[in-house]
């Protein structure tokens, strides 16, 4: 029997938050009047996790899927190795801290009901630290830059996908990926809607700076080469007017002869030519790595155990 709705939650370390989940997730959607299936994949737990999640299938069967990963691969693999076993019409994410309320879920649903084949969610009343908002706004706006992937709040993984659109991603085998800025790609009617934001409760946020940033390296060199475009256009200027350059300290010293003065000016420039070579040969390295890792045909997640009801 397919269901109308699959919620696929990727669990990381989560045993503090897991009770309560549990106990707003299950009754929310109860309220839907919906036939439903939930699909927990855990990410490589080093907690108890793994445990709870076990005890919480033996309890509801019916509803639940728990899907154990090998190791620790990411969210972003986690949700796709539950995108490909979801059997739901419509399809929404959600992360397990409890920071986008379950109860918010039948606000996307009803936003599908109008047309939207997928619909992204603006967290309002962030509850999170000032430096996340602020990286988040500027990230977001950077993307917007670089891409055509219009997305507000592209932290916030409380979204709903139609069928058709989980079953383009499927067929996607990139190594890696950002699945809301992925989803905009095959949609055809995107929308956002405003949703409510609770401040984590228990752990602490899986995403440090470095992996925000991290992410963010990927999101653009994944869906944009306008970086590459950019810095081609740099070198092209710098060279021109490293000549200009050249030119001016011939005739100089044609007119006004040797002279030793500038010399920590001309260290400044050619420390600051070298910084952008430095920088371009970087992000050079990034569209080579994502390559690299393509090419190798790796498994992007090892799957150790599905728990889920057979008939």
């Amino acid at each position: 029997m397919t269901p109308d709705l699959s919620v696929v939650i990727p669990v990381y370390n989560e045993e503090r938050g897991l009770p309560a989940l549990f106990a707003r997730l299950y009754p929310a959607l109860d309220r839907l009047g919906l036939n439903y299936e939930i699909i927990f994949v855990n990410d490589g737990s080093h907690d108890h996790s793994v445990a709870l999640l076990r005890e919480q299938f033996s309890q509801r069967p019916e509803v639940t899927r728990v899907i154990l990963l090998n190791g620790n691969f990411g969210q972003h693999m986690a949700i796709m190795a539950g995108f490909e076993r979801t059997r739901g019409r419509r399809v929404v994410t959600l992360d397990a801290d409890l920071q986008n309320p379950p109860e918010e879920i039948g606000k996307l649903l009803a936003k599908m009901d109008e047309g939207y084949d997928y619909v992204g969610s603006i967290r309002m009343r962030r509850a999170d630290q000032w430096w996340r908002r602020s990286a988040s706004r500027a990230m977001n706006h950077l993307r917007e830059r670089l891409t055509s992937i219009k997305m507000t709040d592209q932290g916030c993984m409380l979204r709903a996908y139609d069928r058709h659109i989980i079953d383009a991603i499927n067929e996607t085998k990139e190594v890696s990926t950002f699945i809301p800025a992925l989803a905009y790609t095959y949609a055809a009617n995107p929308t956002e809607v405003p949703v409510a934001h609770e401040e984590r409760a228990h752990g602490e946020s899986k995403y440090s700076l470095y992996r925000l940033i991290r992410l963010n390296f990927d999101l653009v060199t994944g869906f944009s080469v306008v970086p590459l475009q950019w810095f081609s256009f740099t070198g092209i200027v710098i060279s021109l007017l490293s000549g200009l350059f050249v030119i001016y300290l011939m005739l100089r010293r044609l007119i006004i002869g040797p002279e030793v003065q500038g010399v920590f000016t001309l260290f400044a420039i050619a420390f600051f030519f070298i910084g952008v070579m430095l920088f371009g040969i970087g992000l050079l390295g990034e569209y080579v790595g994502r390559i690299y890792q393509q090419v190798r045909h790796r498994p992007r997640y090892l799957i150790q155990a599905v728990l889920e009801r057979t008939e």
